[in-house]
């Protein structure tokens, strides 16, 4: 499975397990939600530092959303 694609199911998992909506987790994550929805339909190509903002306000390693 392509990376982008997991990383995508990974944060709206588990941001849909919190029930926070994609403007919630966006402006906890100091990300606009437009890039939050491309996100996780895989259609963008985060960097390091964006993995870390998406893993930080779900309390999970930049990893873990890698996996």
């Amino acid at each position: 499975m392509d990376i982008r694609i997991r990383l995508g199911r990974n944060v709206r998992a588990l941001r849909e397990a919190r029930g926070w909506s994609q403007e919630d987790y966006a402006d906890r994550a100091g990300i606009h939600r437009t890039y939050v929805s491309d996100i996780e339909r895989g259609r963008r190509n985060p960097t390091v530092t964006v993995v870390e903002k998406l893993a930080a306000p779900l309390g999970v390693t930049a990893g873990a959303l890698l996996n």
